[in-house]
């Protein structure tokens, strides 16, 4: 196991491996095999790009090689940023032959969060877009490099310039297997601290996933899973996915972005038949379905995961596209849920189902630790064979959120009922989800209280229909003059703080509330009845 990761137990280990959970294959073996069995068969679709099963894999030769002939070799991290194309696919492939290990980073993210993770995993390598949404990655690039030495190569899909190079293809090569058992890849957490931690995936534990998620899913050769959310998202990588949908021999269609506008003719050309969505999303396609009647008849199942959601609109949710929805509740650290179309009444409506795993463990926990009855409202914590037993060089912080016998503190308020199956209630962690998108409230805090008019800053999430959540900032001004919304986002922005973590909302006050042990009550601040005096618009 790669230095700054924790291995499973040895004994639960031999158990997984002895019950065939883990197969003891390579990520990049999985999509040789896959490519034998269904070669001539369309495994990548992106705008009028059509790459079949023998295609992709050959690709991922090609660049495996050129990948070594840069140097790159077992283990060395490399920072991937890409939108939904199919170099993602492609060269991460490559990646898991070498042995190299890609740090799934977000389109979104900015300067702050990649110099984050360069530091943090030691990165050799960048690869990003040219361009995209109007942004020049390769500039960023540039100044990554020029700022750590360690980052030694930078490669770009589309037009390289300067040190950045385009991505290289060699002529194909044999590498040694790397050892199922290491870590494959890098996922980002979505916690409560300042800036994400890292979650080290192995192939083992990430291929038992994917395919345990394609098999609740009921996927076949036959399905087309439509990647509309970032594919560097666990949701949309692996939960099942693009790699979910490539092992059972499936069609995967890379969406520009996750609108109708973009996703609906897509599921009429392509005949698309399964795709997954965050609340914000799923509701945007529920009104332009209503709007506009597209043909969406070819879908057959709607994910949907990652904030609650008012039961009202989950009933709507399946006539509206006319498919069947599937709550998700899911996380990059391990754990999924998913409910079924033939589960017990009130199942999908009500739940957010059961484990895809027999071998997942789920547990109920009071304050004390006791674990609590069927119906009884407590902290969800849990362990199974693709929950990874900690985050990468966090020793400190896993000794907290890791029980002495191996099960995560998810810090998300749950239930289960007479059938096992989980309900999420809320969450103990100071975390905004807006749209999908989780939001450290002390990352934020940090940013704001650097502005020189502010004295104190707190932030939360206030309920939104259409967002779930929108991020409210409590600011104490200092001085007379005190700072407006536009000033405060524009100070984040020149921070390279990405976009969505920008305070939506900006309330003044004179004090922040405390508790008795003098921390900022952020109870009593979302029990206000009126939040913000500024939104953005």
């Amino acid at each position: 196991m790669l230095d700054g990761c924790t291995p499973w137990p040895e004994d639960l280990a031999k158990r997984y491996r002895a019950l065939g959970v883990w197969r003891g294959e390579p990520i990049g073996e999985a999509l040789r095999k896959a490519a034998r069995r269904f070669g001539p068969h369309t495994a990548l679709v992106r705008g009028n790009r059509r790459i079949t099963y023998a295609e992709l894999d050959a690709w991922a030769d090609r660049l495996a090689a050129g990948f070594a002939g840069h140097g790159i070799a077992p283990r060395e991290r490399v920072v991937v940023q890409l939108p939904n194309v199919p170099e993602f696919a492609a060269l991460c492939f490559a990646l898991f032959r070498l042995g190299a290990i890609p740090v799934f980073a977000l389109p979104a993210h900015r300067h702050s969060e990649l110099r984050h993770l360069c530091e943090l995993t030691g990165a050799t390598v960048y690869i990003g877009p040219d361009t995209h949404r109007d942004f020049d990655h390769r500039a960023l690039a540039e100044k990554l490099h020029a700022e750590l030495p360690s980052l030694r190569s930078l490669f770009v899909v589309g037009e390289p310039s300067g040190n950045v190079k385009a991505l290289p293809e060699a002529e194909p090569a044999d590498f040694p297997a790397p050892d199922p058992s290491d870590v494959a890849f890098f996922l980002l957490s979505g916690g409560t601290t300042a800036l994400p931690k890292l979650i080290p995936r192995t192939h083992d534990d990430y291929l038992y996933q994917s395919r345990a998620a394609a098999s609740a899913c009921e996927l076949t050769r036959d399905d087309v899973y439509l990647a509309a959310l970032p594919i560097g998202f666990n949701f949309a990588w692996g939960s099942p996915g693009l790699l979910g949908t490539l092992l059972t021999g499936g069609t995967a269609v890379l969406a520009d972005d996750p609108t109708p506008e973009t996703c609906f003719p897509l599921v009429e050309k392509e005949n698309a038949t399964v795709t997954a969505l965050v609340p914000s999303l799923a509701q945007l396609w529920v009104e332009e379905a209503g709007w506009t009647g597209s043909n969406l008849g070819s879908l057959r199942l709607v994910q949907v995961g990652g904030a609650r959601m008012k039961p009202e609109f989950v009933r709507s949710i399946g006539p509206a596209l006319g498919c069947a929805l599937q709550q998700v509740f899911g996380m990059a650290e391990g754990l999924l849920t998913f409910t079924r179309e033939h589960g017990p009444a009130g199942h999908v409506l009500g739940t957010q189902g059961l484990p895809v795993s027999d071998e997942d463990e789920l547990r109920i926990v009071g304050e004390g630790g006791a674990e609590l009855s069927p119906g009884g409202i407590g902290e969800l914590i849990t362990r199974g064979p693709y929950t990874p037993r900690g985050y990468y060089r966090a020793d400190d912080h896993n000794a907290r959120v890791f029980t002495e016998d191996g099960f995560f503190r998810t810090g998300d308020l749950a239930r289960l009922t007479e059938h096992g199956e989980l309900v999420i209630e809320g969450r103990l962690k100071d975390m905004i989800i807006r749209g999908g998108d989780k939001i450290s409230a002390g990352e934020v805090e940090a940013h704001l209280t650097e502005h020189p008019a502010v004295a104190a800053a707190a932030v939360i999430g206030v309920p939104d229909e259409f967002l779930g959540e929108r991020t409210c900032a409590y600011v104490v001004a200092r001085g007379t003059r005190p700072p407006t919304l536009a000033q405060l986002r524009e100070l984040m922005h020149g921070r390279g703080v990405a976009d969505y973590k920008l305070p939506d909302r900006l309330a003044l006050v004179e004090a922040l509330p405390l508790t008795p042990l003098g921390k900022v009550d952020k109870k009593a601040l979302r029990a206000k009845e009126d939040i913000g005096e500024e939104r953005a618009e």
